[in-house]
């Protein structure tokens, strides 16, 4: 039996995950990694941990399983997009530590290149807004910001890329220097409807080409793991953004087709087939990942914080002990209490895409507790989704009739109940959770002649639950009311011209 292997390299931990040709987990190694906050709004990692860390997790879970290296038919790569890492080429040594998609540091950059006008070319050939969530304008601060890096970009010593490079290079022993359509697509630099790297968005952004990876289709051979990592040549056959690697993994390949995936932030992708669909309701217009020579867009919402605000309850708050904790809380209350909380951490995502938006909690009474807290910051998720789901029917005037979930907050049923009241469409939930590595082993096993198509792929399917709403229409009107007034308050706080 062939097995595919696959690195799915999240925000907050390194996950190795080891399918077989039915599709269904044979075994998962998982390790977190430091997160580094040197200032508000900064958030860092530690490339060599992550490499560390991801290699760990694959040799653990090949031995685990009892397999040997010359058992895997491919490599899958699925990875946080957006984050930044720049190394150099002859040490292989990042020359700092990556910045984050969560990391805001570049926000007056991106105001600046707005006033400029520089929006209006970001948007007709990237399909993304001008915001430090993507890589372009991270890339620019680290050159002018690290010691001599500039100059030594302009001369070829250095490299960039996102995550699913820096493992590929590292898999490779350095031999490789590429990402996939759909990680390109996420940089601002790359011009999703030629699919080539734009030279006038790298003068925009004042970046050297010289540093750019090449680039490659989702599906495909492209590259082959050294001996010395797993001990024989294993082909990369698959590489794709975290979200992509999940609407594949979902099985969502036609128009219309929706899922949002809750992790540390929420990720809403609708199927929009072979043509771009532009967003005038400041959504993302992005690649898709599709088998070998295919074409697939999407649109995309992104809320910064989803499970993270639990992550906060906990290491924050010190209201539970553990994140599976929250459901216990949250449900020990029949609702929120009039407790609304806005999770805005690292600003607002879309639609609003408000860097100065702050987190607030408001309608707090003498009554309040903090399992209304707990409730509320639940619920939150769902809101923000909500948010999603409205603007993108604005724009593809295609009307929901289901949504596929996957992600570790989906294994919180007072959550997805309550998303699908606000939604008022059913949930589905897959029986396998692993949607964003089972996407990427997909995509692999594709290439590597595992699977013949996606015919036989949606023959694997097991549906663990459906969601159906259950709340009143009147109800969930008055909660997104209520939901929107709060939303209203706590945008644009954090001003540069505020003492």
């Amino acid at each position: 039996m062939p097995y595919i292997l696959a690195l799915d390299e999240g925000t907050t931990s390194c996950r190795a995950v080891i399918f077989d040709e039915t599709g269904t987990v044979r075994g998962i190694a998982q390790q977190e990694f430091e997160q580094y906050y040197p200032q508000p709004g900064w958030v860092e990692h530690d490339a060599d941990e992550i490499w560390t860390a991801q290699l760990r997790v694959a040799r653990d879970v090949i031995e685990k399983t009892g397999l040997s290296s010359r058992d895997l038919a491919a490599v899958g790569i699925t990875n946080q997009r957006e984050t930044t890492v720049v190394w150099d080429r002859d040490s292989g040594r990042p020359i700092g530590r990556a910045i984050v998609w969560q990391d805001r540091r570049t926000a007056s950059a991106c105001e600046r290149l707005r006033k400029e006008g520089g929006e209006t070319i970001v948007r007709e050939r990237t399909g993304l807004v001008l915001d430090p969530y993507f890589s372009a304008t991270k890339i620019t601060w680290i050159l002018d910001n690290v010691s001599g890096a500039r100059s030594r970009a302009e001369a070829g010593r250095l490299a960039f890329g996102t995550v699913d490079s820096w493992l590929v290079w590292n898999l490779t022993n350095g031999s490789k220097h590429l990402t996939d359509v759909t990680n390109a697509s996420r940089t601002l630099l790359f011009n999703i409807h030629t699919r080539q790297w734009d030279d006038e968005l790298l003068r925009l952004f004042n970046v050297p080409r010289s540093l750019l990876p090449d680039v490659c289709e989702s599906s495909c051979l492209c590259a082959n793991v050294s001996a010395n990592v797993f001990d024989s040549e294993i082909p990369i056959a698959g590489i794709a953004g975290d979200q992509q690697a999940a609407l594949f993994g979902q099985l969502c390949v036609k128009q219309g087709e929706t899922k949002t995936t809750y992790g540390t932030g929420c990720f809403m992708l609708q199927h929009t087939g072979e043509t771009p669909v532009p967003s005038q309701n400041r959504l993302i217009t992005t690649i898709a990942a599709a088998p070998s020579g295919q074409i697939a867009y999407a649109l995309e919402g992104s809320v910064f914080i989803g499970g993270a605000v639990v992550q906060w309850l906990r290491d924050g708050l010190g209201a539970i002990k553990a994140s599976a904790d929250v459901q216990e809380l949250a449900r020990s209350v029949p609702d929120s209490g009039g407790v609304t909380f806005v999770p805005a951490f690292a600003g607002l995502g879309a639609p609003y895409w408000d860097a100065n938006a702050r987190g607030m909690i408001i309608g707090l009474t003498r009554g309040t507790t903090v399992a209304h807290i707990a409730r509320a910051a639940v619920e939150s998720i769902a809101h923000q989704v909500a948010d999603l789901v409205a603007a993108m029917h604005l724009d593809s005037d295609a009307s929901l009739t289901e949504m596929r979930v996957d992600g570790g907050a989906t294994r919180d049923d007072l959550l997805m109940q309550f998303q699908a009241d606000l939604l008022q469409v059913p949930l589905i939930r897959p029986a396998v959770t692993e949607l964003t590595s089972r996407g990427a082993a997909y995509l692999a096993g594709l290439a590597a002649g595992v699977w013949t198509g996606v015919a036989q792929l949606k023959d694997l399917e097991q549906i663990d639950r459906r969601f159906e709403p259950q709340l009143s229409s009147a109800l969930v009107a008055r909660s997104r009311e209520r939901w929107q007034r709060a939303i209203s308050r706590c945008r644009d706080w954090e001003r540069e011209d505020q003492p």
